[in-house]
């Protein structure tokens, strides 16, 4: 990577309440109008709201936590797997399940689900990390 770049946030998205679970979420807020769902519904906007992936030109990170806190980044030159998975009701509704790995680890680093446009997410680390392996090879080549 060039050192005179600056790090610059391409993707900053939480995930979907609606498009994640249609059918809970209308559940919940038909629960709502009785009282009972109002805590439900808090609970999960909080809960969804905590969960944040950013991309960048550099890196993909995953923030969890509002109270507590965990941060898991992997540097695009270090991508070595992207998952998309997506159910058909996930398809029709344009959310799914995107997971990172790294050369460094054997599992999973980054997993989350009911982003949404999860087609362009992948699109986006995997267009940056050949960019990033471009850089490296430049690296080693001078």
């Amino acid at each position: 990577m060039s050192e005179a770049s600056e790090e610059e946030t391409l993707y900053e998205s939480s995930p979907a309440m609606f498009r994640n679970h249609p059918i809970a979420y209308v559940l919940t807020c038909v629960l709502c109008l009785v009282g009972v769902g109002i805590p439900i519904m808090i609970v999960w906007y909080i809960r969804s709201r905590s969960v944040e992936l950013t991309i960048t030109n550099w890196r993909t990170r995953l923030h969890r936590g509002w109270l507590s806190r965990s941060i898991t980044e992997v540097w695009h030159g270090d991508v070595r797997n992207v998952q998309l998975d997506q159910t058909l009701l996930q398809r029709m509704l344009g959310t799914g399940r995107i997971a990172v790995s790294s050369s460094g680890q054997a599992g999973i680093e980054i997993d989350v689900n009911g982003m949404p446009d999860p087609d362009a997410i992948k699109s986006l680390i995997d267009r940056h990390r050949m960019i990033a392996k471009d850089d490296d090879d430049d690296d080693n080549n001078v």
